[in-house]
C-alpha cells in the first residue's frame, strides 16, 4: 500500500533544495499522512489519511 492519502489523494512530490549560493539539489515533499480507523461503506478499516482530510471530518463529525 502506498502512502497516499485515501481521501485527498495526497502522496509525495519530487523538488529541489535550494541552498543560498543557488545549488540545487534533489529532494522528496512528502505529506503529512497519520493512521486513523475510518468507517467507510459501513466496514472500519485503518487507513493513511492526510492531517488536511483529518480536520475536515473531526469538522463535520461535530455537526
Amino acid at each position: 500500500m502506498s502512502k497516499r492519502c485515501i481521501i485527498t489523494g495526497k502522496g509525495p512530490r519530487s523538488g529541489n533544495t535550494v541552498s543560498h549560493a543557488k545549488n540545487r539539489r534533489k529532494r522528496w515533499f512528502k505529506p503529512n499522512l497519520q493512521k486513523k480507523r475510518v468507517t467507510i461503506d459501513g466496514t472500519t478499516r485503518r487507513v493513511w489519511i492526510s492531517t488536511r482530510a483529518l480536520r475536515t471530518l473531526e469538522k463535520q463529525s461535530d455537526r
